[in-house]
């Protein structure tokens, strides 16, 4: 599966198929909440969050994917990240873009 951020493939001429998406919600763990938040009081990376964030940029995407593969796709484009807190301590992050088909291969 091709994933980009254009709108188009170089070389290649596309049959759109539709929207996909994926998503995931993910919670702070409260250990993870002490320890980063005495990181605050310092300055610095809080990388225990960017791994969570990166674990769930992963986990949507590979949600996105699935959902493209189930409507016969080649490629996903102009994939998009966004995210948003949902309540206190959780976060959602949702990959979208639109999945295609390559005409004549």
């Amino acid at each position: 599966m091709i994933l980009v951020n254009t709108e188009y493939i170089a070389g290649k001429e596309l049959k759109m198929l539709g929207m996909v998406t994926g998503s995931t919600i993910q919670s702070r763990n409260l250990g993870r909440d002490i320890t980063q938040g005495l990181k605050t009081l310092v300055g610095g990376e809080l990388k225990a969050y960017t791994e969570m964030m990166s674990m769930a940029r992963q986990l949507a995407t590979k949600r996105m994917v699935e959902q493209a593969e189930a409507l016969g796709a080649d490629a996903v484009v102009a994939v998009r990240y966004t995210s948003s807190s949902v309540m206190q301590g959780a976060a959602e992050v949702t990959a979208y873009g639109t999945a295609v088909q390559f005409v004549n291969g």
